[in-house]
């Protein structure tokens, strides 16, 4: 049973300056909701409680985003709003959640890392801080249940286009279901004439503990830092591991377009957004098409 999870999210997101200069893009709002709170929603439905979260410098709001606020809740009350009252005691009760700070950004792999003391010689859940995958079941879920089966590390995997392999770390293997592959091959963002596949790691894993000795040995690689796949691919070489074509759709909130696509998508189910977002969006588009006329 996996009962930790591990979220990395020191990195400074310079992708969103100058939005995120004063704060941390893992905080940046879903409508009205944090992206990283859709990350610790997911561990909660996969029955995962016990939370590290891998922090760094300017990320003391995603700590306090998680921690009781007596006097809001006071106000709030006042107010009468029983709603807004419920979803702030659950944000606080979520999970057990800890933080560790990386004091130097040396890549994902040396996040994973300070984990070791936390995890010891349990396998546990790595889900990036800046990713969400909307699903009917929870894709960390989804790699528990094939975990279990299989007690090897397995690695979430989608498929995408040729031309953007480059951005992505990419699987090579053996197909043992339609959803399964038995990894033999990982390269790091390669050039689309060397990926072995248009299978990318999608920012979910369950990792045994045996990455912690891989991560030792594991030099700086693209970036000039350490990465998580190089330490998979030394491990690759002890150790049998799967990829697990996701069931969901996963949102990349570290670029902008695709924050702004999430953001429409998301509001578009809720119901108090759907009818006047659509007619607006309509909107938009017929002055776009007059406009180009």
């Amino acid at each position: 049973m996996i009962k930790k999870a591990i979220i990395p999210a020191a990195g400074l997101g310079t992708r969103f300056l100058p939005a995120t200069k004063a704060q941390p893009k893992e905080m940046l709002p879903i409508i009205d909701t944090p992206v990283i709170q859709y990350v610790i929603q997911e561990c909660v439905d996969s029955g995962i409680e016990d939370i590290l979260i891998i922090s760094g410098k300017g990320k003391r709001s995603i700590e306090d985003h998680f921690d009781r606020n007596f006097e809001l809740e006071a106000r709030i009350r006042e107010k009468e709003d029983e709603e807004i009252y419920t979803q702030l005691r659950h944000i606080e009760n979520m999970a057990n959640i800890h933080f560790i700070r990386q004091k130097e950004l040396n890549g994902l792999g040396d996040a994973i890392y300070h984990a070791r003391f936390h995890c010891g010689t349990e396998p546990f859940a790595v889900l990036l801080g800046d990713t969400i995958i909307d699903s009917v079941i929870p894709v960390i879920q989804q790699l528990i249940d094939t975990f279990e089966q299989y007690k090897q590390t397995i690695i979430a995997v989608e498929t995408v286009p040729s031309n953007k392999v480059s951005r992505y770390g990419i699987i090579g293997g053996d197909a043992i279901s339609d959803k399964l592959l038995q990894i033999n091959e990982m390269i790091e963002k390669p050039e689309m004439k060397k990926a072995p596949s248009n299978l990318a790691i999608a920012g979910r894993y369950i990792l045994t503990p045996e990455i912690f000795s891989a991560l030792e040995k594991t030099h700086k690689g693209k970036g000039n830092e350490i990465q998580l796949t190089d330490a998979l691919r030394l491990l690759l070489k002890r150790e049998n591991m799967i990829a697990q074509t996701i069931e969901g759709k996963r949102h990349d909130i570290g670029n902008k377009l695709d924050f702004l696509k999430t953001t429409i998508e998301f509001a578009l189910k809720r119901k108090e957004f759907a009818e006047p977002l659509t007619q607006f969006l309509h909107e938009v588009i017929s002055k776009s098409k007059k406009s180009d006329k």
